[in-house]
């Protein structure tokens, strides 16, 4: 018989940037939501050697080395990535595959699951929360960014995710967004962001997008978001060659608001995009319009929005063997 822990974490949306000028004393801060899917997905268990298997499995036997270290874990695991999330698309892959691998390894030994204290020790979060907050519980979040302290991004705003709602990831498996150092090069040589575009943005986020999602109203929201999305969008312009960095995914994103989605964008450096849509009919019937103009590279999937967080399970079986 084998003790394992199983850590299914949510992709996420960043929906857009509260505020990238830092005027107030607080930079970046967030709107953001996790998805149904994709997920990653980690099983972790005690074994002879250490060995690490599945998608991505690099970054997670990185996190699980520098995790034992810091934890002064001295024995040794079996890690499986039954799933993860497609890396550098714009839907947290490394903050995910980061929480997921140190709530697995924290269950298994009996100490506290602490997602935003690991994430920050593995280098994750470092401007959005959304991710991490994600892992306790889901829905609609809207973080307010660091302050001069570099203390985790404080939640202020978590709105359940309508139920019917519907999600369009528009996914190109032909490209990747910035990431890395390239993304570090990006931020120091765009000029500062305009107070004006993060007061707009602010705006829409308090006055607009929220309330839209507590009355239900897809409309409002969706046009709260497209506003942000071009302010954010225009901002990171120079950097990504557009407001989408894939014209591919734009190409679609523009035929899906043609058919009747709304909320067109894009999540982070992309290159995924994303409409909504009111429910499940109407988001297949927008796919169905928007397939004409889809290139190989191309998948549209249907996904909802999450209201609820991470899963960890801790079970006795003898199904991962040492």
């Amino acid at each position: 018989m084998s003790t394992f822990v199983t850590a299914s974490v949510p992709a996420r949306l960043h929906l857009g940037f509260l505020d990238l000028n830092g005027g107030t004393g607080r930079r970046f801060g967030s709107i953001g939501l996790p998805l149904s899917e994709p997920e990653t997905v980690v099983s972790l268990a005690p074994a002879s050697s250490t060995r690490v298997e599945g998608p991505d499995r690099e970054r997670a036997a990185r996190h699980l080395e520098t995790l034992c270290r810091h934890l002064n874990i001295r024995a040794r695991h079996r890690l499986v990535v039954e799933e993860a999330i497609p890396p550098h698309r714009g839907l947290g892959s490394g903050t995910q595959m980061a929480v997921a691998v140190a709530a697995a390894l924290r269950t298994l030994h009996g100490l506290p699951v602490n997602a935003g204290e690991d994430a920050r020790f593995l280098g994750r979060g470092e401007r959005s929360g959304i991710g991490i907050a994600a892992f306790d519980e889901g829905g609609l979040i809207v973080d307010a960014g660091r302050s001069a302290e570099d203390r985790e991004p404080p939640v202020v705003s978590r709105i359940p995710f309508p139920r019917d709602w519907r999600v369009i990831l528009i996914l190109d498996h032909g490209h990747t967004g910035i990431h890395g150092q390239e993304e570090i090069a990006a931020f120091r040589a765009l000029p500062p962001f305009p107070a004006q575009s993060a007061a707009e943005i602010c705006r829409r986020v308090l006055m607009q997008a929220l309330p839209a999602a507590v009355e239900e109203d897809l409309e409002a929201f969706g046009a709260a978001i497209e506003e942000i999305q071009i302010q954010v969008g225009s901002y990171f312009a120079p950097a990504q060659g557009g407001i989408f960095a894939s014209k591919q995914v734009e190409r679609v994103a523009r035929r899906l608001a043609e058919a009747g989605a709304v909320g067109i964008g894009q999540s982070s450096w992309g290159p995924t995009g994303f409409a909504f849509a009111p429910n499940e009919e109407a988001a297949r019937d927008y796919v169905h319009a928007a397939h004409e103009v889809a290139e190989k590279d191309i998948e549209m999937r249907i996904v909802r929005g999450r209201n609820s967080g991470a899963g960890v399970t801790r079970r006795t079986l003898g199904l991962l063997g040492s």
